[in-house]
């Protein structure tokens, strides 16, 4: 796990080591804990935010070397912006913003948790915690030569400076093995397809299994048996054999039915025989972010001990174009019976989830199930890279997941499904066809997951503009965002814990 900084809880009076971050507001007006600490270099801020034009806007940033008067070696006063209203969200972003500021090689910093009107709530304060924690994660192990500079932060000790440092330590366990689960979700999606194949990434995720999840890894032979002709069909081309892995957590009461997530695993796609084209194929190393998702919200749901019962499972594959691998015009037949004409190998990930969606309805029978995947090019189209889309045949389970978005800013966006979008997929010699052609692309591949949940209420989440290669932001520096983990880990808690 990479995790390149330590961050712990003291005092408000403690003595601050190293950097100082401070907070203010619109009006440029500190904390009393703060302006205790700054004395006379109070004034020195305002004559510093005079010259650079600094407002105390949300998440700006005011950086004084060597201040006068403050036993630190600089000063970072960063704005809060107008402190009515402030979310979680915006907490957690300025601890992606203090972050920024840690220099090259071994740090110190310390953080006064203030804003104006008083020390900061041990929720807040672990959010500047989650904050510091997932911008500063850096994806360097094969680096054997490192560049000035590209050190930063590496051995960063951080103290929180808040009111009650024991009830922040406390909040931050649960909120810290979430993050655990988020760096563990952007490792897998960052790591080179030649060391993350199907196999390897099964290996990983039965490491689950130190924090008492029960997993179960199909191999080929035991797919064969259920008769998983969709995602064994996908993986028939490569030298690495396909795998789908079962997770569970029993968290919650015993017996009680539980909810389903499932994760697309290609572990790399070339498009098969449609192959795709060579520039930035190598991207394709990330189109298991679906699957890196559902293992890193499986560990942060045991590690927490999370009271709720879960199943996840994965589908593992590698799209490759070998003489073995199958062809446009091939019908496979589903674990739910139903055949599929493959038109485009390329539309590969809708497959995998066909049978592992069918196996979960039918085999697990969840409450609700989610799957993610990185699954067409369409999503990004329509929504870019801010909000994943949301596919869903429950109203109430599709509230729930905007909702979630919207508190921990993972966002989806409500997308439409419905029977007219059916006859795009219709098939002159199969049940259904895997593509329904360029437009309404992210629609009709929902409508096809849509045949396969066996009405379970389901959503579907697009992630391909958010999982990997979106633009950077305060809290994720990493060509793979981990998103998802906070969301689905949300979804769960309002579901289970907060009733």
């Amino acid at each position: 796990m990479s995790d390149a900084i330590k961050v712990g809880f003291v005092p408000l009076s403690a003595a601050p080591r190293g950097i100082l971050v401070v907070f203010c507001d619109d009006d440029l007006k500190l904390g009393p804990a703060t302006a205790k600490a700054l004395g006379g270099a109070v004034d020195l801020v305002k004559r510093a935010a005079a010259a650079a034009a600094f407002r105390g806007k949300s998440a700006a940033a005011l950086d004084i070397l060597a201040p006068e008067g403050v036993k630190a070696t600089r000063l970072i006063v960063i704005g809060a912006g107008k402190a009515a209203g402030l979310k979680a969200n915006d907490f957690l972003k300025f601890g992606g913003v203090a972050a920024s500021k840690l220099p090259a090689g071994t740090a110190a910093m310390t953080v006064l948790a203030e804003l104006p009107d008083g020390a900061m709530t041990s929720e807040q304060a672990v959010a500047i915690a989650s904050g510091l924690r997932l911008r500063a994660y850096k994806f360097d192990r094969y680096k054997t030569k490192k560049k000035d500079g590209e050190e930063g932060g590496s051995r960063a000790d951080i103290s929180l400076a808040v009111g009650d440092a024991a009830a922040a330590k406390k909040a931050f366990v649960a909120a810290g093995h979430v993050i655990d689960g988020v760096i563990i979700a952007r490792d897998l999606v960052n790591e080179p397809p030649n060391v993350l194949f199907p196999e390897e990434f099964a290996r990983r995720a039965s490491q689950l299994r130190k924090l008492g999840v029960k997993v179960e890894v199909l191999d080929v032979k035991a797919m064969q048996k259920l008769g998983m002709g969709a995602l064994l069909g996908v993986g028939q081309g490569s030298a690495r054999p396909s795998r789908t892995v079962i997770m569970r957590w029993d968290g919650g009461k015993k017996g009680e039915a539980p909810v389903a997530f499932v994760g697309k695993g290609v572990c790399f796609d070339t498009g098969g025989i449609s192959i795709k084209p060579a520039g930035s194929m190598e991207d394709m190393k990330g189109d298991m972010g679906g699957a890196a998702c559902v293992v890193g919200l499986m560990h942060a749901l045991a590690a927490r001990k999370a009271k709720a019962n879960v199943v996840a499972a994965i589908g593992l594959v590698e799209n490759m174009p070998d003489g073995n691998a199958q062809r446009p015009g091939d019908i496979v037949t589903s674990m739910s019976g139903q055949t599929i004409e493959i038109i485009n190998t390329d539309a590969e990930g809708r497959l995998v989830l066909a049978d592992v969606l069918w196996y979960v309805a039918k085999k697990v029978k969840p409450k609700f199930m989610v799957d993610l995947a990185t699954l067409t090019g369409a999503i990004v189209v329509a929504l870019g890279t801010e909000h994943a889309g949301m596919f869903s045949n429950n109203d109430e389970l599709a509230e729930r997941l905007l909702t979630a978005g919207i508190e921990c800013g993972e966002k989806v966006w409500r997308m439409p499904l419905g029977p007219e979008y059916d006859k795009l997929i219709d098939s002159q010699f199969a049940d259904m066809k895997n593509t329904g052609g360029r437009h309404g692309g992210s629609i009709t591949a929902a409508q096809f997951l849509q045949r396969f949940v066996d009405g379970t209420p389901w959503a579907h989440l697009d992630i391909a503009g958010t999982a990997m290669g979106a633009p950077k932001t305060d809290v994720n520096h990493s060509w793979g965002s981990g998103y998802g983990v906070r969301l689905l880990d949300r979804l769960v808690a309002d579901h289970y814990e907060r009733k």
